[in-house]
């Protein structure tokens, strides 16, 4: 790429939310912007250079779309790879490499990346089904409470289940092929995003502090920069780079965190891609995630990202009791608030606890910034006229 004087074809295998601000981002340079996805009213549609009707976990879809770019990339993990080895073999880059996809949608197999090279995460063991788990409880193997987690297929939030009593065994357990981690005793839910280009160059986005819906167990808050010390700080961003160097990704890789009570920093599970957790940074960094993960995948100079301003993020879901076309009830009253911007995603129906948009706000400290969130987290609701 450095001594190319155009820029190569694009092509990003998702046309979702993190696909349409792939395309905002990379519109500032004219790219070349390539996006495969199922249907035209999806987010990424209005704002790809093209966009290729396909199924991105079909094998010939997925084949023939990486013939037609220069660098394939995603914005989901939850794809055919076969295909990508394929188009890898053909001499098409792809960023994140296959390989690495494969081992990170596996959260079996992403666990034990970690206890193979070194790197702390939460007790954890591997079943083939939820007959297994009974069988390992009954024997006394394991004790409530624990984690379950489906080793493929889980997004924002499915394929967990915390399971803290014999009820919760009934009637919670996934019937999948699963991991069993220990419930940790956390202080705070960190996540440090990285990127990596192909030379090697590494950047580290500023470490946030993230609070969960109880119900949906989605990122309902988001702060930056966390409330921890400089030390902690430190080791967070360490082990972020420690687990990108170790598989050797290209692109940007979300590191989700646990900070114990004991100050123990556990590594909870990764993303190949453009993450929730950076959102914030398209205007409280000097370059957004955005931006970055194009510079990377293209083995450019990787950008500064720095802080510019504190910063507070939530994410607009779907109301409760409400699916069907989506109407933002007190869009004029979050549009009134100062340094608060809204991203909505163009999702034509709206569900509960569907992610529909966001909004970052900033301030002179994150007091302010969170105060400012909060008012517009109140000011607007996503809901439907269909809705009961």
């Amino acid at each position: 790429m450095a001594d190319r004087k155009d820029f190569p074809k694009i092509g990003i295998l998702g046309g979702g939310q993190l696909g349409k601000m792939l395309c905002q981002a990379g519109a500032d340079w004219h790219l070349p912007l390539y996006v495969l996805d199922q249907n035209h009213s999806y987010p990424a549609a209005n704002y790809a250079t093209v966009f290729m009707r396909g199924d991105f976990s079909n094998r010939a879809d997925v084949l023939e779309f990486g013939r037609k770019v220069d660098v394939v990339t995603i914005e989901i993990e939850h794809i055919d790879t076969a295909a990508l080895h394929q188009l890898v073999a053909e001499g098409v880059a792809v960023y994140p490499q296959p390989d690495k996809i494969d081992l990170i949608k596996d959260k079996g197999r992403q666990k034990q990346f970690y206890a193979d090279h070194g790197i702390a995460t939460t007790a954890f063991e591997l079943f083939a089904g939820a007959e297994e788990v009974r069988q390992a409880v009954a024997a006394g193997r394991w004790a409530f409470p624990f984690v379950q987690k489906a080793r493929t297929g889980g997004y924002d939030g499915q394929g967990v289940a915390v399971i803290r009593d014999a009820q919760d065994l009934a009637e919670k357990l996934l019937p999948v092929p699963c991991l069993l981690e220990k419930l940790a005793d956390i202080d705070k839910e960190l996540a440090v995003i990285v990127a990596r280009s192909p030379s090697g160059e590494m950047r580290v986005f500023p470490t946030v502090e993230m609070e969960f819906h109880p119900t949906a167990n989605l990122v309902e808050f988001l702060i930056c920069p966390a409330a921890i010390d400089g030390d902690t700080n430190a080791r967070a961003a360490g082990v972020a780079r420690t687990v990108a160097d170790e598989l050797g990704i290209v692109g940007l890789l979300a590191v989700e965190l646990f900070l114990t009570h004991d100050g123990e920093i556990l590594v909870n599970e990764v993303a190949p891609r453009p993450h929730n957790s950076g959102h914030h940074t398209i205007e409280a960094c000097m370059t957004s995630q955005y931006e970055q993960h194009l510079r990377a995948i293209l083995d450019l100079p990787l950008g500064p990202t720095d802080l510019l301003r504190p910063a507070a993020m939530i994410n607009l879901l779907g109301a409760e009791g409400h699916a069907g076309p989506a109407f933002y009830d007190g869009w004029a009253d979050l549009l009134r608030l100062p340094e608060v911007y809204p991203h909505l995603y163009g999702k034509a129906e709206t569900r509960p606890f569907r992610k529909m948009g966001h909004v970052t706000a900033l301030g002179d400290t994150v007091a302010v910034a969170r105060a400012r969130a909060t008012q517009a987290r109140e000011a607007v609701r996503i809901i439907s006229h269909a809705g009961k």
